[in-house]
């Protein structure tokens, strides 16, 4: 079995910044893959960043460059910093891993979730 924890989320100012952790733990042979998501009540769940085990990343829009995804290899870790929060990035912020389990096939992984507040 494989764990997934978010943390790093709460409420901040318009402008201001935080840094989220997804950490994963578990029985596997390694991670291929780190997604982070958010949805916001009434909206669908979409995709806020990747990065894969070769450290290749890919953004949405919806970042406006202002998101920055990393990983710690060695910590089974990644990290999205998010930097001049708006309103609209208000929202419940999940991570989804990518595992290669011990067979070698491919099999996902989804934490909880964390809330990102943004508001005065």
């Amino acid at each position: 079995q494989v764990q997934v924890v978010e943390s790093g989320g709460g409420l901040v100012q318009p402008g201001g910044s935080l840094r989220l952790s997804c950490a994963a733990s578990g029985n596997f042979f390694s991670i291929f893959r780190m997604e982070w998501y958010r949805q916001s009540p009434g909206n669908q769940r979409t995709l806020v960043a990747r990065i894969n085990e070769g450290g290749d990343i890919d953004y949405a829009d919806n970042g406006e460059g202002r998101f920055t995804v990393s990983r710690d290899n060695a910590k089974n870790t990644m990290y999205l910093s998010m930097n001049s929060l708006k309103p609209a990035d208000t929202a419940v912020y999940s991570c989804k891993v990518v595992v290669r389990q011990i067979s070698l096939t491919l099999r996902d992984y989804w934490g909880q979730g964390t809330q990102v507040t943004v508001s005065s």
